[in-house]
């Protein structure tokens, strides 16, 4: 079950091994927890940056469901972006080669601030995700990784009750059980100092 996975990503930019709002995101994930969800630690590594990575300990549930309820709960765009992906039933209507649209509901608990790219410190909210995702199929060059599009919205329960539109596209390899590709473009309404951004990871390692 443990497994150790780091994305290249980028924060309004391409993914890349280098260059500015570029970095790395670390996702280990450690076994189950005991109420059946995931036990995942995910670190950012901004490229050339001087502070102290900025880590998020969490549990996944099969849905999507997201619950970090270790100090300091941190989330950060980032890693909020993937780590429902892992999920074990997250892509589970590809099973069997299905082709067609499919919809996903999943809740976030953490600090998160989604106009904020390297983490929040304050209150836990919950976030309702709730997004149709379509297979497009097989992408023609990298078989056999699967192309599925996203759009939905994260919504907070609480606090600005902000509302984040997000369009993304995934690759997902069914020999790993896992996103290897994320596109994210998100837009925020209230208005905040960052009201449209998008995050992007490449997975550049998988043990």
């Amino acid at each position: 079950m443990p497994h150790h996975l780091v994305y290249e990503f980028g924060w309004n930019t391409k993914a890349a091994a280098s260059g500015g709002n570029t970095g790395t995101t670390t996702i280990d994930v450690t076994g189950v927890a005991p109420d059946g969800g995931l036990s995942v630690t995910a670190t950012d590594q901004w490229w050339n940056a001087v502070q102290p990575k900025q880590s998020a300990n969490c549990e996944v549930y099969p849905n999507g469901n997201v619950a970090c309820s270790k100090a300091p709960y941190n989330l950060t765009v980032i890693q909020a972006s993937v780590l429902p992906l892992f999920g074990q039933n997250y892509f589970a209507a590809l099973a069997g080669g299905s082709s067609g649209n499919w919809k996903s509901t999943y809740t976030i608990k953490a600090s998160f601030a989604p106009s904020v790219n390297r983490g929040f410190a304050g209150q836990v909210s919950t976030w309702n995700g709730d997004f149709t995702l379509e297979n497009k199929g097989v992408v023609p060059e990298q078989p056999p990784l699967v192309l599925i599009h996203s759009n939905g919205t994260l919504k907070q329960q609480s606090g600005r009750y902000i509302t984040v539109t997000q369009k993304a596209n995934f690759l997902y390899d069914p020999r790993i059980k896992t996103p290897v590709y994320v596109n994210n473009l998100m837009s925020i309404v209230p208005k905040q100092s960052t009201n449209t951004y998008s995050v992007e990871l490449k997975l550049i390692k998988y043990q």
